[in-house]
């Protein structure tokens, strides 16, 4: 079983991300468990039709810890399975302690020991948090590998470069690699030559380009993935070769983080920052 994790700055598109490439996934016929580590418990939604699904924390909140596998994971779109962590009540305690507790009862409960049975465990990981519990998947190796979800937008840049940053710090402790980048077009300039040249210089490369299309929010407006909502959609064929490119994928490297400068000079180079003197 592949433990994947998919990381990138908050509101660049993971969660969209992740739910449409493991529609791909399942629809090649993969097993696939799904684990949302996001506090708003949103992060499998689009694979179960828009169905509300109780959370690991709001569950252990009701009915204390014995509880059952079934009482925290559902079955969605391709016999994909999904769990939601969730997190405290708001104002109250360590969102990263629902990624923590999840993961752990996960364990407890015996769901990665049918790992004959799964091919992947994908982490959707709340932002660009990695400390604390949302550091989790890099800190105990709990994934294999990281792919970071990006865009040609600075601070997509700055954030997927400090992502790397704490994939280098636990590499050697947890084993944990980077598999690529995963470019969530915004339509900037020059973007997919940017993030081609941003990955090289990380030490990586770009998995897939996947361009901005309305069919997206289309298919989210119904609750669904794109492949669910609309399997002939161009778009779909998108998250279908992401998802070939994430299987097939034989390279998982330590990343290089770039200094601060290298950074600004590859933004400038590309236009997105101005000179300043």
């Amino acid at each position: 079983m592949r433990k994947v994790a998919i990381y990138g700055k908050g509101g660049i598109g993971k969660s969209t991300t992740t739910q449409n490439t493991v529609a791909a996934l399942a629809e090649m016929g993969k097993k696939v468990l799904v684990v949302g580590c996001d506090p708003k418990a949103d992060s499998t939604r689009l694979l179960l039709g828009g169905l509300s699904q109780k959370s690991v924390l709001d569950t252990i909140r009701d009915e204390g810890e014995d509880i059952e596998l079934e009482d925290i994971r559902r079955g969605g779109f391709g016999s994909c399975q999904c769990v939601e962590s969730g997190g405290p009540e708001p104002g109250v305690g360590c969102a990263g302690r629902g990624i923590i507790t999840s993961i752990n009862m996960l364990e407890q409960l015996g769901a990665y020991e049918e790992s004959e049975e799964l091919d992947y465990a994908f982490y959707d990981v709340l932002g660009d948090v990695v400390c604390g519990g949302f550091a989790m998947p890099i800190r105990q190796g709990k994934a294999q590998e990281i792919y970071i979800v990006c865009s040609g937008e600075m601070m997509a840049m700055y954030a997927a470069n400090n992502i790397c940053k704490g994939i280098m710090k636990f590499a050697e402790s947890g084993g944990v690699r980077l598999g690529g980048l995963i470019c969530n077009s915004r339509n900037v300039d020059n973007e997919k030559e940017m993030i081609e040249e941003f990955a090289k210089r990380l030490g990586t490369k770009m998995v897939h380009f996947v361009p901005r299309d309305n069919d997206v929010q289309r298919a989210e407006i119904r609750k669904k993935t794109v492949i669910e909502w609309n399997p002939e959609a161009p778009q779909a064929n998108e998250y279908r070769a992401l998802a070939r490119n994430i299987d097939n994928n034989e390279m998982f490297v330590v990343p290089k983080p770039m200094e601060i400068e290298e950074l600004e000079s590859l933004l400038m180079e590309f236009g997105l920052l101005e000179a300043v003197g």
